[in-house]
């Protein structure tokens, strides 16, 4: 430990600033929960434990109302979760072909392909989804006269229902929805709210995706297609075998952040009634007045998920980074 080491006056500024941080974020808590007692108010996380005292109209595990704060927020968590899984897989798809498409040869595929990205990322995301929200609340037939596909698919102003896998007696078997008396019965039924807000996110981000995916494709020499294309491979072949592999190591960096965008995007689900965690920690904040726990849990979950999928990310690309020798 030297002061004329330059490594030795980093570490102590360093050092300095967290300390400095620290106290600073210390004062504020400590000056928070003072004045908060002097107003009376309640602080804490035993709340957590009382009853909740309100039912969830979309939950993935049972959930009703004389159960703690904790599973409503366990809920809140999965619903999340549930958007934002599908919306990642759903986007990362669509949002590839369109970044395929924007190099197609045809000029009408190319040409709809970039309408649709200009058109999509220049809407605010909070318009789309209250643009599907009405769509299928108000556009949709009525749940007695839903549409159908092949007597499969029924949607309606209701949601969608849809078949699904169960299990039952060591087998899993599909579980057909069936039309009967005016109403569908069995399969998987999916909320009008759900589907505007899966609808939404996806299409959103896909249309950053392409621009993503597009961008690492034109970061390829063009010299390897006129390779692959030499020795033989198809169109398709050389995209995948050749092209692909080489653009992903600046398609992952990019579509990390595109992938944290639709996770933190997915609290916009409040302003269509999704019971995501957002909407079920303002639920629990309004009945307890715990507003800075709640908000704590809150900013806390969604830290971990960007932290999470970042770290997955990572990983992926150091798997997919090319290995020079």
């Amino acid at each position: 430990m030297n002061w004329n080491s330059r490594r030795t006056r980093a570490l102590i500024y360093q050092a300095a600033l967290i300390a400095v941080f620290l106290g600073v974020v210390g004062w504020l808590l400590s000056n928070t929960l003072t004045n908060m007692r002097a107003r009376g108010i309640q602080s804490g996380f035993d709340f957590l434990w009382d009853t909740a005292g309100f039912d969830i109209g979309e939950s993935l595990i049972p959930f009703d109302a004389t159960q703690p704060y904790w599973q409503a927020f366990g809920v809140g968590l999965l619903n999340t979760l549930r958007v934002s899984l599908i919306g990642i897989v759903a986007c990362t798809l669509w949002g590839t072909l369109l970044g395929i498409g924007r190099l197609s040869g045809n000029a009408l595929a190319r040409g709809l392909c970039y309408a649709y990205t200009e058109l999509f990322r220049n809407i605010p995301l909070l318009l789309q989804l209250f643009m599907w929200y009405v769509l299928l609340v108000e556009w949709m037939p009525d749940s007695d006269t839903p549409l159908h596909v092949a007597d499969l698919l029924f949607l309606s102003k209701s949601g969608l229902t849809l078949p699904w896998l169960v299990h039952l007696d060591s087998h899993w078997l599909w579980d057909l929805p069936v039309w009967q008396d005016g109403n569908v019965l069995g399969g998987a039924s999916l909320s009008p709210e759900f589907l505007a807000l899966t609808w939404g996110l996806s299409l959103y981000t896909s249309a950053f995706v392409a621009e993503v995916v597009r961008a690492g494709l034109l970061s390829v020499p063009q010299g390897q297609t006129e390779a692959a294309r030499s020795v033989g491979l198809s169109p398709w072949l050389t995209l995948r075998l050749v092209v692909l592999p080489q653009a992903m190591r600046l398609i992952v960096p990019p579509m990390t952040n595109q992938y944290l965008n639709l996770i933190k995007n997915s609290s916009l689900a409040v302003a269509i009634g999704y019971p995501d965690l957002v909407n079920i920690s303002n639920t629990a904040l309004n009945q307890t007045g715990r507003a800075v726990e709640c908000i704590a849990l809150v900013m806390a979950v969604y830290l971990s998920l960007s932290l999470l999928t970042a770290a997955l990310m990572n990983a992926y690309n150091r798997r997919v980074a090319l290995k020079e020798r």
